[in-house]
């Protein structure tokens, strides 16, 4: 790992020899900088290289940001507001025989034999992993079906909370997305699905990435601002 300093900035980059003439430079879904570098290229030269891209490569991984889970924090008491699918639902925290969730009456109701403030949190954090779980695979499902001229066939996906990113995708090809994400609306999950099997085809975010997500997602832009705003 090497890096060179772009402004208040650290760009760190990994460097893979190639027989090539040029230097290629990726930046990944994670935010991190890949470089291809011919053979015979010093690191003096890559480093300056990678400096002169520098706006280019900061602008790129500050694309991520839209990815961050932006959800106030909340007491997780009755009168709050919480969200899924798009739509806001005021919590309701009552006493009862029975620990449940449910969605009714244009409320979430949480029903807990013995209510805390920590219980309450679990108890809606199980709740939307399971409505996560089930959401994401009807959209996963439905998305693929746009890749199959590209021969994408059903990818498997994991639901895991992450501070940076809705959603990001591995070498292997599994689909990681936030559980978060069932708070937005369905267009907006489609969004980050889509953009995530793309990147099965094109790690990088260039010309030939949005090229393809357009195409696959006509308008995603809009869907993209709204999963920002919805957060705020």
């Amino acid at each position: 790992m090497d890096s060179v300093i772009y402004g208040s900035k650290t760009i760190d980059f990994k460097v893979k020899r190639a027989s090539r003439k040029t230097l290629a430079i990726e930046v990944h879904p994670d935010s991190s900088v890949h470089l291809i570098a011919p053979v015979e290229s010093s690191m003096a030269e890559i480093k300056k290289k990678v400096a002169n891209r520098g706006r280019w490569i900061v602008k790129q991984q500050a694309y991520f940001e839209a990815f961050l889970p932006l959800t106030p924090t909340r007491e997780y008491v009755s009168g709050e507001t919480h969200y899924y699918l798009g739509k806001r639902y005021l919590l309701k925290v009552e006493q009862g025989v029975k620990n449940t969730v449910k969605l009714t009456g244009g409320k979430i109701v949480v029903t807990l034999i013995s209510p805390s403030q920590d219980k309450v949190k679990k108890m809606l954090a199980a709740w939307y992993y399971r409505l996560a779980k089930r959401k994401f695979e009807q959209v996963m499902e439905l998305t693929v079906q746009k890749f199959k001229q590209e021969k994408i066939e059903a990818s498997s996906f994991e639901i895991k909370r992450m501070k940076k990113r809705w959603g990001s995708c591995t070498p292997e090809g599994k689909i990681i997305l936030n559980p978060e994400l069932i708070k937005a609306n369905a267009k907006c999950i489609e969004y980050v699905i889509t953009h995530e099997l793309c990147h099965l085809l094109i790690p990088a975010h260039n010309k030939e990435f949005y090229r393809l997500l357009k195409e696959k997602m006509p308008g995603w832009e809009k869907w993209k601002e709204k999963l920002e705003k919805m957060m705020a």
